[in-house]
């Protein structure tokens, strides 16, 4: 069997000589390089030829974010792995927008590590327990608690439409517009507009819609 080819990309070198050192107890996985940063990983891409980049996200040059998008613009097949210490569901969702196969908490157990190498290379999606809590829908929600309106409002918001485009296509007033927006951010406890588009992407608000966010 082809070993499966590994890149590390962590501006903490112990980190990723500590992850090094875990893959390669396993026989089907060798581990290619440790970069420092998304830069270095996309000029060594053509050359190296990972199977899965094993990716932080906040790093100098460039980030793993940025990385990952240009990695799959350049090679599409490449699997990207996030790795990180970040359980926020911003830095998730937008890791996952971004094109990454899976992220993985850096404090969960070094085998589950390579379950997520063998899932992704099987083309599925691995979130740890960790990611996966911190993004899923909750069950009592405060967006459960949305009225029939404020779901229309929200799905207009999200698709980036201003308070004055809402207000038109509503035939309501802007002020109206303000206020339910302001409902909508205070009962899902979101800030921003982003924010907003996150949660509707998340919750399939806009599924079906034709709308590239």
């Amino acid at each position: 069997m082809t070993p499966i080819r590994i890149m590390i990309v962590d501006d903490h070198p112990m980190v990723a000589q500590g992850i090094q050192s875990v893959l390669e107890e396993h026989d089907d996985i060798t581990v290619i390089a440790t970069l420092g940063n998304g830069r270095a990983a996309l000029d060594a891409l053509d050359t190296l030829n990972p199977d899965v980049i094993l990716m932080d996200l906040n790093m100098p040059e460039m980030g793993g974010l940025t990385a990952t998008e240009l990695v799959l613009e350049k090679r599409p097949g490449t699997r990207v792995l996030i790795l990180s210490m970040h359980d926020s569901p911003e830095y998730i969702t937008s890791a996952l927008s971004h094109g990454a196969m899976g992220y993985v908490l850096k404090d969960v157990p070094t085998d589950e590590i390579k379950i997520a190498i063998d899932t992704v290379m099987q083309g599925g999606r691995y979130l740890c327990t960790g990611a996966e809590g911190a993004i899923a829908p909750k069950s009592n929600g405060a967006g459960d608690a949305l009225t029939g309106r404020e779901q229309t409002i929200l799905l207009q918001l999200a698709q980036g439409m201003s308070n004055k485009d809402v207000a038109g296509a509503l035939d309501i007033s802007v002020r109206t517009v303000e206020t339910h927006r302001k409902n909508i951010r205070r009962k899902l406890g979101i800030s921003s507009t982003a924010g907003l588009t996150r949660y509707a992407l998340e919750h399939g608000v806009l599924q079906g819609t034709g709308n590239a966010l």
